[in-house]
């Protein structure tokens, strides 16, 4: 599995890292974002978003828990399931009609929504440390190591060891 570590010190890195990512999305696309509470999940959709051109605001999706951004080139649907109670929720949503060949899927707490998510092409895992965070990207199809591969190397480089 291609992984990148890469240190995020600001909230400007990871809305940076966003746009990175933003330049790396080839649709469909799911990105699975795992982390704990204000480690930087929905700061990293704000950055992909608005490198997208969206201009509004973008929050957490965490009591309506599906938004959709229609960009033109793309379709991003946010889903936040930190508050789903179960995940065969996920059905009522109809997030199987959602998932159009131009969307890419940004899944935070994707743990409560297992069996009922399609497979992650792409997981990054957002951790606070000192001063920031660090956020681990991992490839787990053929399109998420391509977007590994745009985001590149020269991107990531190893947390300060403490």
């Amino acid at each position: 599995m291609k992984q990148h570590t890469l240190q995020l010190a600001a909230v400007e890195d990871t809305l940076a890292l966003g746009a990175a990512l933003a330049k790396a999305l080839q649709p469909p696309l799911t990105i699975y974002l795992s982390g704990e509470l204000g480690s930087g999940k929905t700061t990293l959709v704000r950055g992909l978003a608005h490198a997208l051109g969206y201009a509004g605001p973008v929050r957490s999706p965490t009591y309506t828990l599906l938004e959709r951004y229609d960009l033109g080139a793309c379709t991003l649907l946010h889903l936040d399931l930190y508050r789903l109670a179960d995940a065969a929720e996920l059905e009522l949503l109809g997030l199987r009609d959602e998932l159009e060949p131009d969307a890419v899927c940004l899944v935070e707490w994707p743990e409560r929504g297992v069996g009922h998510l399609p497979p992650a092409d792409l997981v990054i895992v957002m951790q606070h440390r000192d001063g920031g965070r660090n956020a681990t990207l991992s490839a787990s199809s053929a399109a998420g190591r391509d977007c590994l591969q745009v985001i590149g190397p020269s991107h990531a480089h190893e947390p300060t060891r403490q």
